[in-house]
């Protein structure tokens, strides 16, 4: 069986990256897709889901240096819901996002942050012996 999830969001906080009990890299941030609409009464609607993103590797060293908070971003890889009970006992989920890639979209300023090689356009992809499944 094969799966890949394609979305394009902004970046909700910058990304933090840690360290496996091996040593190995990998950084962690939340990713919020927003769909707006018009309802069939005429009303704008607007829906915002949020994903969980891990990156490993080379990839994680990457997404530490890069992304940051308000960037606008498209990310590949596999996506797997999650059920967990909140501190007050009831019942949630989360998508979380092992990404394979990234690409950032939009201008170098599109956030009004300092510049760099981080540009509209440029590919962060991961080799598939480097994802830990």
């Amino acid at each position: 069986m094969y799966q890949k999830v394609v979305v394009v969001g902004n970046v909700g906080k910058d990304a933090e990256m840690r360290y496996t009990p091996s040593g190995v890299p990998v950084t962690s941030f939340g990713i919020a897709v927003n769909r707006r609409w018009t309802s069939a009464n005429g009303e704008q609607q607007k829906k915002t889901t949020w994903f969980r993103v891990t990156c490993w590797r080379k990839l994680a060293e990457t997404a530490a240096q890069w992304v940051k908070k308000g960037k606008l971003l498209l990310v590949e890889g596999e996506v797997e819901a999650q059920a967990y009970i909140d501190r007050e006992g009831t019942a949630r989920g989360t998508l979380e996002l092992t990404a394979t890639t990234f690409k950032f979209l939009g201008g170098r300023g599109d956030t009004g942050e300092g510049t760099g090689a981080s540009g509209a356009g440029d590919e962060f992809p991961v080799h598939e012996d480097e994802i830990p499944f």
